[in-house]
């Protein structure tokens, strides 16, 4: 991996982690395309650039990581338990899901659920939840829920909690500010496992390409969060929708 390949796969990582259309998916079509294989070097690539996306949370939200909020986190984390066990227990099942048509087909039918939901199931703006603070444990249990899709390759993590936040009454704003913050315990999980699991394979990485990675993935996460926030105080989400089902029939034409 050179040191362009570490920032364009930094690029595309801190920009798709955290909105509704499967990181997973454009990170396997750069690589393809770069030529990139999946060795030690990628996979504490992968990592890395993970935990830069995780810490640019904690930069867009120092004030709610605090023992003040402790009801909002203790929301956050029982939204967190149902994908956790989920994905601890059929982990291996979960594997075998994987392969580029089943990316493509998630791809595909996200975005058509995000159409549908746009169009049919967003109530009157003035009586939904705006604040995070304000959901409830059953609207928190109930997306972390909707969570568990997203071990389905392709379906996108942000995706499917921020359909089930609009589903149970939050504002476009408040699910997407709420699905950054699972992303924190969800993220943190997977990242200690790799790291566990993999440790061993920093030792063949070089640690520019690391560094490197990292900060483009920090940098770019950050913007990220800020700008799609922007985004979502004049638009909907049926952008992303018609984005989800273009990129999955390119994916089922290209592969």
């Amino acid at each position: 991996m050179t040191i362009f390949d570490s920032i364009i796969l930094g690029i595309i990582e801190g920009f798709t982690e955290f909105l509704p259309i499967s990181s997973t998916g454009h990170l396997i079509v750069a690589s393809h395309f770069l030529g990139i294989d999946q060795n030690s070097v990628t996979k504490a690539y992968e990592v890395i650039i993970q935990f830069a996306a995780i810490l640019a949370v904690v930069f867009n939200y120092k004030d709610k990581f605090t023992l003040k909020k402790i009801d909002l986190w203790t929301k956050v984390f029982l939204a967190f338990l149902p994908i956790g066990i989920v994905g601890f227990i059929f982990s291996h099942q979960i594997k075998e899901l994987f392969s580029i048509q089943i990316v493509a087909i998630m791809f595909i039918v996200g975005g058509i659920i995000f159409l549908i939901v746009e169009k049919f199931f967003i109530p009157n703006e003035t009586y939904l939840i705006d604040d995070v603070e304000q959901v409830t444990f059953k609207q928190s249990l109930i997306i972390g829920l909707a969570q568990v899709f997203a071990l389905i390759p392709g379906t996108s993590r942000a995706g499917s909690t921020i359909i089930g936040a609009l589903l149970v009454g939050l504002s476009r704003k408040a699910s997407a500010e709420f699905s950054f913050l699972l992303a924190f315990p969800v993220m943190s999980a997977v990242t200690a496992y790799d790291l566990l699991k993999h440790y061993h394979e920093f030792s063949d990485a070089n640690l520019l390409t690391l560094a490197v990675g990292f900060v483009v993935s920090f940098i770019v996460a950050y913007l990220t969060i800020k700008l799609f926030l922007a985004f979502l105080e004049k638009f909907t989400f049926v952008s992303f929708g018609i984005y989800r089902i273009l990129f999955g029939v390119a994916l089922l034409i290209i592969f």
